[in-house]
């Protein structure tokens, strides 16, 4: 057997050749900010406690997929992961696993700068930071907070602990922020860190999603060049990052655009997803989960529980069809789902 096929058989594939080899962990479905594009500002009807995996149930799950399934990237994510008051130790003993995954957190940044050193200590590699603006009145706009300053010091204190790459995640609204990408991008290649723009996806709570509002990627290209030279980084390898990679001004810094929705890359998709109650999401916009938690309750052993995992990925669809007609939004939110 060829180390292609094996992994295939033992590893997390599904039926079009895709093996699934990043994992993202959602650990509470919770958030201190109220983004507009994401979810109403009362907020959501949260999980209920005896509905959250425990430290320890999280911490097998990952283990299982890491040391049974051939996992070896890690992202732990929420709602806000940093509101997860066990988050140091569940990053502690995951960095322990052998073979060690690559261990990095999707945050908004608030809490981070009091976090950031403990964390790195625990093991963690990299942050992603969730941030649209660096104007303070569309921040509040935005996100229905006055925490900006929290989430610049949580970059700076990610950045002096050496959580590097800092990775900076923006999505841009169709006349809130969108005039505001070369400013977004300026700040970022002053302070070393690592820009990419998303392209605004179907994941809102409210439903309220429209794809004549949504900032195009190459909208966005057509903005940031409006300042920068921008050019394909031909040298940078894709394989199933989602990130298309641009030299800015000849380069070496670079800038990334995620184009989901007009530029699929569901065909490379190596990413599981499972969330914080325990379900196995076999893509961002499923419409079924796959439940380990009752088996792990009920007592199943690792090989019982990378065999449902396997099977979950089985049916995994060829691609997340936004663009399809009949598209319905999953039930769930992105805060509910994990990024």
């Amino acid at each position: 057997m060829t180390a292609i096929e094996e992994v295939t058989s033992t590893g997390l594939a599904d039926r079009y050749g895709r093996v699934a080899t990043d994992l993202r962990v959602s650990l509470t479905d919770r958030c201190n900010l109220r983004c507009t594009y994401c979810m109403p500002e009362e907020g959501l009807d949260w999980l209920g406690k005896p509905e959250l995996l425990t430290d320890d149930e999280v911490v097998r799950l990952v283990s299982v997929a890491a040391t049974h399934l051939g996992v070896n990237e890690i992202r732990f994510t929420g709602g806000e992961p940093l509101l997860r008051r066990g988050l140091v130790g569940i990053v502690a003993r995951t960095t322990a696993l052998a073979p060690r995954p690559e261990v990095s957190l999707t945050t908004n940044g608030i809490g981070l700068s009091r976090q950031a050193e403990a964390l790195k200590q625990a093991g963690l590699d990299r942050v992603n930071v969730s941030l649209d603006t660096v104007d303070p009145e569309t921040f509040r706009r935005l996100t229905r907070r006055d925490r900006l300053k929290d989430v610049i010091a949580g970059l700076e204190a990610a950045h002096d602990a050496g959580l590097t790459p800092v990775k900076v995640n923006a999505v841009l609204m169709r006349g809130v922020n969108d005039e505001q990408a070369p400013q977004l991008l300026e700040f970022c290649l002053e302070r070393g860190y690592e820009l990419r723009f998303i392209e605004q996806m179907p994941l809102d709570a409210q439903h309220g999603w429209d794809r004549s509002t949504m900032v195009t990627a190459d909208e966005i290209l057509d903005k940031l060049g409006a300042r920068f030279a921008l050019t394909p980084d031909d040298a940078s390898k894709r394989g199933s990052a989602p990130a298309e990679s641009f030299l800015v001004d000849g380069g070496p810094r670079t800038v990334g655009i995620i184009a989901s929705v007009t530029r699929p890359f569901c065909g490379d998709c190596d990413r599981v997803r499972l969330t914080a109650d325990g379900q196995v999401r076999d893509c961002l916009f499923a419409r079924t989960e796959s439940d380990l938690r009752t088996a792990l309750r009920a007592g199943a052993g690792d090989a019982e529980l990378a065999d449902r995992w396997r099977r979950a990925l089985r049916n995994k669809l060829p691609g997340h069809g936004i663009n399809d007609p009949s598209f319905l939004q999953p039930a769930r939110p992105m805060s509910a789902i994990g990024g």
